[in-house]
């Protein structure tokens, strides 16, 4: 039992028994009821006496404090002591549901690791996970957590990754495969080499992100904030008009009446149901969010998801596999056979992370010798030049390999052309795969309300408008570079409909960072490990399933309802009982019950986003 709670029996014991002396003896009953008062009361006293000294004089605390003390001036002690004490129980309730809205993202904030085990001089040192250096080697065993991002180099398991991913199916590595910080390693014993620091590690980012996403407040909230600023001091003044001009004015002989009232007007105007239930929705929308292995940044983000009405995807890894394989290699140039052509490519292709990069390599399957290459240059959106083996390589699309215009080539997969030393040698044709469940992802979204799909790519026209056929896409752009995008981006925006309402991005978080950017709300599909993901992105799904952009937008949507649920129901009850307190039909009784009422209706309310459609 916590402080709170003692308090709060305490003084309930104390006020039963305060009210039952009130039979034998009037001295007793108020010795008990002021040590009630005091025992429950003296964290909300000291706030407001704490807060009148900064200057920050009109907020719940203030006002509960002039309502009891007033009560105890008159000599309403019983009063006074009800107030403080279903006002403490409003709050116990309020920091329970806090903290129950907080408890997906505190079980996120377990990913945390608490040591790493690093092998040095032939012995194994447990230290800090910030003080283990890039290359080190590490060892996990099983049932403890990967401290930082590495590449296993002795030994095979299987990680449970659900505190990452939301996912609970368990992910099996072997040697060669990258691990990263936070999952849990469940069975075998395993070696692995750092390849980032912790600073730098998918565990360090995602905590920083969940650690500022509170401090992203949505226009709602910020809205709350300044009502609540405006309207405390207006009720304040109110209160004392009621307390003093009927009295003075017509009705002379009823000052204690007059005040009674104004302390129920105090008590029930007491903004807390207002201050909590829309911040508390949006919390609680966020920790339904990172429970499902989304992640997002700030409740202004959640606020935008519900508003959107367009969605604009990146191809490749976010609607396709991402996991591309070599269908044919055909030579141009006589002189070459298919193994020294595919040598050629493999070692130009060598230092580059793309999809397309690494089915090349596994086509070649042999180990490239790196001194063979001399030189690499990446050109985005067009391909690689390269001098391996002191020969001049070109790959990449038409913009940047000259092909005969007597070859018609039309393959239907990404074609890769080939020049060596200047001269036109071939072409490798790539293909990738649809994502099994796509086409039903975006026939949800479109139930959802999505009015509009667009496929941005920098492929070619042919195979980006196979798959958007394929999957129902409204619109597709093909043969795109990065900055192309930006543009044809923009165009969209300017041609929006309805401009109350939101464009998203969906896309890989590395090519796309300058459109994730630039949209009202970027999504980073599959961007586990991403750091420029975790970094463009305003929401961060930690899988690549499209199913959770339309969980997402559930979430978010469900999230504004529960919170103008919350505003419309607290104030229209506010304002009811504000007359009736004013009128003298309600008491400080009722009063204290309408306002620690409504609070925790609003907070019951809120629970609901914590339940998630799995």
């Amino acid at each position: 039992m916590g402080k709170r709670e003692k308090n709060i029996l305490i003084a309930f014991i104390l006020f039963a028994f305060g009210m039952l002396a009130k039979k034998y003896n009037t001295c007793i009953e108020i010795i008990l009821l002021i040590v009630a008062y005091i025992t429950v009361g003296k964290s909300v006293l000291l706030k407001a006496f704490r807060n009148i000294k900064r200057k920050e004089i009109f907020d719940e605390n203030f006002l509960m404090t002039i309502a009891t003390l007033g009560a105890v001036i008159i000599g309403e002690y019983p009063e006074a002591v009800a107030v403080m004490l279903f006002y403490e129980v409003g709050e116990l309730f309020q920091s329970y549901a806090v903290s129950k809205s907080r408890k997906s993202i505190a079980d996120l904030m377990d990913i945390k690791p608490k040591y790493a085990n690093v092998i040095r001089n032939d012995k194994i040192e447990t230290i800090e996970p910030d003080e283990v250096k890039l290359g080190e080697i590490i060892e996990i065993r099983p049932g403890e957590r990967v401290p930082l991002d590495a590449v296993i180099t002795k030994g095979c398991s299987t990680l449970d990754m659900s505190s990452l991913t939301g996912e609970s199916l368990p992910f099996e590595v072997e040697e060669g495969m990258s691990i990263l910080s936070g999952s849990v390693n469940t069975s075998g014993l395993i070696q692995a080499k750092v390849t980032k620091e912790y600073f730098d590690s998918t565990v360090n980012k995602i905590l920083d992100l969940v650690e500022n996403a509170a401090g992203r407040k949505s226009k709602s909230e910020r809205l709350i904030t300044k009502f609540s600023k405006i309207y405390t001091p207006i009720v304040v003044i109110l209160a004392f008009l009621l307390a003093t001009l009927p009295p003075l004015t017509f009705d002379s002989s009823n000052w204690k009446e007059w005040i009674l009232r104004a302390l129920a007007f105090l008590v029930v105007s007491c903004p807390c149901a207002f201050v909590i239930s829309v911040p508390m929705s949006f919390f609680g929308g966020i920790g339904a969010a990172s429970s499902s292995g989304i992640l997002v940044k700030g409740g202004n983000y959640l606020e935008a998801l519900a508003d959107i009405d367009t969605i604009i995807f990146d191809k490749t890894g976010t609607l396709t596999k991402g996991v591309f394989n070599v269908q044919k290699i055909e030579l141009y140039d006589s002189s070459l056979d298919k193994n020294k052509f595919l040598e050629l490519v493999a070692l130009a292709e060598f230092s580059s992370n793309h999809p397309i990069s690494k089915s090349i390599l596994k086509c070649y399957k042999k180990e490239v010798n790196k001194n063979d290459i001399q030189e690499i240059k990446e050109i985005p959106g067009k391909g690689i030049e390269a001098i391996v083996k002191n020969s001049r390589i070109v790959i990449g699309n038409k913009k940047l390999v000259d092909v005969p215009k007597e070859l018609n080539i039309d393959e239907s997969g990404t074609t890769l052309y080939v020049s060596i030393n200047d001269k036109f040698s071939g072409y490798i044709v790539i293909a990738d795969e649809v994502k099994a469940t796509a086409k039903k992802d975006i026939e949800n979204l479109k139930n959802l309300g999505i009015t509009k799909t667009v496929m941005l790519t920098g492929d070619n026209e042919k195979i980006g408008k196979k798959v958007a056929n394929e999957l129902g896409l409204d619109e597709v752009y093909t043969n795109l570079l990065p900055a192309d995008k930006v543009y044809k981006f923009e165009q969209i925006l300017n041609t929006k409909i309805n401009p109350k309402k939101k464009i998203a991005f969906v896309g890989d978080g590395i090519n796309d960072a300058p459109v994730l950017a630039r949209a009202d709300v970027g999504i980073a599909m599959g961007a586990i490990g991403s750091d420029s993901a975790i970094e463009a992105a305003d929401v961060v799904i930690m899988t690549d399933e499209l199913q959770k952009i339309v969980s997402s937008i559930k979430i978010a949507r469900k999230t504004i309802k529960i919170a103008i649920q919350n505003m419309t129901f607290a104030f229209v009850i506010k304002v009811i009982a504000l007359v009736l307190s004013a009128l003298g039909i309600a008491s400080m009784w009722e009063a204290v019950f309408a306002d620690v009422g409504v609070t925790i209706l609003a907070v019951l309310n809120s629970f609901r986003v914590l339940k998630v459609e799995k």
